[in-house]
């Protein structure tokens, strides 16, 4: 059983008797206090959706819940529903758009390295991989020279993600970007 300091987001904990997805992590040290940090979860619950906030103590024990990850590539929108298909086997998976707000602005139809978090069969979340590649759709024109400089310029991505990038880097260039941070990694390979 992990202790509170270590759960990462997108983990699934059993508390208070239900399956939780942590969202959202807030670590705090309070002042003056002898005892560790404080973690506060954003947590969804996996069956009605709900959300609670809780505060751990860093040392507090949860246990983690029983969960399946399966590979999955991204298929098609359907309605207000992302659809993913298994890689293996090809059955279909459904996240709301809303589960995924963060996440779908670094998927499309080519990224790779996709899972979805299975709780009881039921999909629940969607993890990424550490980078994806993705097009620039926009951003003002590149600098001969810029390389040399460490000048960025915000560029807006295929996926309507706006990241800060060198600037010698132009519309319809592809690059790889750190999904945890939504940061430029440098060009993707040709």
């Amino acid at each position: 059983m992990p202790k509170a300091s270590d759960i990462k987001k997108n983990t699934a904990v059993e508390y208070n008797n239900n399956v939780y997805i942590v969202r959202d992590i807030e670590r705090s040290v309070p002042q003056g206090r002898a005892g560790g940090s404080l973690y506060r979860f954003r947590m969804y619950d996996v069956v009605s959706g709900s959300k609670i906030d809780q505060t751990f103590k860093d040392n507090e024990m949860l246990p983690l819940a029983d969960l399946v990850r399966r590979n999955v590539m991204f298929s098609y929108i359907d309605g207000d529903e992302y659809v993913f298909m298994d890689s293996e086997d090809y059955t279909p998976y459904n996240l709301n758009t809303d589960s995924i707000a963060d996440e779908r602005l670094f998927i499309n139809e080519d990224t790779q390295g996709l899972q979805i978090v299975l709780v009881d069969g039921a999909p629940v979340a969607l993890e990424l991989p550490s980078s994806v590649e993705l097009e620039i759709a926009e951003t003002s024109p590149s600098i001969k020279g810029g390389s040399a400089t460490a000048r960025t310029k915000p560029a807006i991505l295929s996926t309507g993600l706006t990241v800060q990038v060198p600037e010698h880097i132009s519309t319809g260039d592809k690059i790889k970007v750190n999904t945890a941070e939504s940061k430029f990694m440098g060009r993707a390979d040709k």
